[in-house]
């Protein structure tokens, strides 16, 4: 049976209806005992800040999806690393054969936010004993609809992007990679580094979305940031992040998405179509 974490979530919520389309034995971890029953599957409320929460959930899991929230704008470090970290301590705990985690575009000790914090949670998992597999999406097509990433009041693509181009990925073929890993015997001791078929540019993903872009200076989002109420330690992290993609950073297209489903991701144009239906 599969314990999948952030249920709710954009990955969990596509992840839990594949699943339940193939009648794989699964339950939901969630924190609000209502948004468990409106999904409509076996589920238990837990919560990642209070790990004793976790033990009732993984009764009987064999195997467990490993995804939280991201990086926030607190000092020190980031919570999602404590959160984690006591998942998998729980899930070996509860004698977990595999978990399959869901982490960033190719952490690293010398990144920032939530890439910096995934790094430390694979370094702890990959010391843990339990056995492992790694999904390293980029950034998801989905951010575009949901603000963490996407429109800005004026209906626009802004931001500091210049013409680096991102390999995005559908969060649809992320969840299909974890439903490969969750169920089959193979990846063990692999990470996967996910992206879309195509590199695109922020104006061009503009152009796809029918909205104006525009192109920031980091000093014009910087402040823009700052005026929202974030810190600026947060801020500056931030901006680090638009650099790596203005730079070309998380340009590279790779074939992991076809290595584990058999076949292509979803293209931009494709997940658009998907959202219209």
């Amino acid at each position: 049976m599969i314990l999948v974490m952030g249920a709710t979530g954009t990955i969990g919520r596509r992840l839990i209806r594949m699943l339940g389309e193939t009648g794989t034995p699964f339950r939901a971890l969630v924190r609000d005992e209502a948004k468990g029953r409106a999904l409509g599957c076996d589920f238990a409320v837990g919560d990642l800040d209070r790990p004793a929460s976790l033990a009732p959930a993984l009764d009987g899991a064999d195997r467990l999806l490993l995804n939280s929230g991201g990086a926030l704008p607190v000092a020190g470090r980031q919570p999602m690393v404590r959160q984690q970290t006591a998942a998998v301590d729980a899930a070996r705990a509860a004698g977990v054969s595999r978990i399959v985690k869901v982490s960033a575009w190719r952490p690293t000790p010398e990144a920032k936010l939530s890439v910096r914090a995934h790094w430390e949670i694979e370094q702890h998992l990959k010391s843990s004993g339990v056995p492992w597999s790694l999904l390293r999406p980029t950034g998801y097509m989905q951010n575009f609809f949901t603000g963490e990433g996407g429109f800005t009041a004026e209906r626009a693509v802004s931001g500091p992007y210049g013409q680096g181009r991102v390999a995005y990925i559908d969060a649809y073929d992320i969840a299909a990679c974890a439903a490969v890993l969750l169920t089959g015997p193979d990846g063990e001791g692999l990470a996967y580094d996910l992206t879309g078929p195509e590199a695109l540019t922020h104006e061009e993903i503009a152009a796809k979305l029918g909205v104006p872009f525009h192109d920031q200076s980091p000093a014009e989002a910087g402040a823009e940031l700052r005026a929202r109420g974030l810190p600026g330690w947060f801020v500056d992290d931030l901006l680090w992040l638009y650099a790596d993609m203005a730079s070309g950073g998380v340009s590279e297209v790779t074939t992991a998405v076809r290595t584990l489903t058999g076949r292509a991701p979803r293209g931009f144009d494709e997940f658009l179509a998907a959202q219209s239906l």
